[in-house]
């Protein structure tokens, strides 16, 4: 299987086929955070470790990116060739909400406390050819069976 080019690896795992977002948590009072954190804001410890935070969640908040970002955003689209997409907030099981890029820009697809799914996309194309990608989050569980059926 084909390891991804990912464009910010260190903010993910990616064993058993499936991807796995890594923050930290700190050790004194078990605040949580993404991405990791070299202290923490709760109680000023400095004693953060390593957390999965896992590839599951529920769409918390969301929106559609309907034109080409700013810099220092780096896909390589142009606003001729920009593709809306949608980003959104993400509940993990631990309670920390992640912003991330949604697979659907379509908003009938979309609704606050749906389960989400993490996977990988392609996020640009690199002048050497080199392919890069990102994590996002899907629709997953029964609201995507029932949208299929519509």
């Amino acid at each position: 299987m084909h390891r991804p080019v990912l464009a910010c690896a260190s903010l993910l795992r990616l064993e058993g086929g499936r991807p796995s977002l890594i923050g930290s948590r700190c050790a004194d009072c078990g605040e949580v955070y993404f991405p990791s954190a070299a202290s923490c804001t709760r109680c000023l410890g400095t004693r953060l470790q390593p957390h999965d935070l896992g590839s599951s969640g529920v769409l918390w908040s969301w929106t559609i990116q309907g034109f080409c970002p700013k810099p220092p955003y780096d896909s390589g689209e142009t606003v001729d060739n920009f593709q809306p997409y949608g980003v959104g907030y993400v509940e993990m099981a631990s309670g920390i909400k992640v912003e991330s890029r949604l697979t659907s820009a379509d908003p009938a697809l979309l609704r606050i406390g749906m389960p989400m799914a993490l996977t990988i996309v392609p996020y640009k194309l690199c002048e050497n050819g080199e392919r890069v990608s990102t994590f996002a989050f899907e629709p997953s569980g029964e609201h995507v069976k029932e949208r299929e059926h519509v």
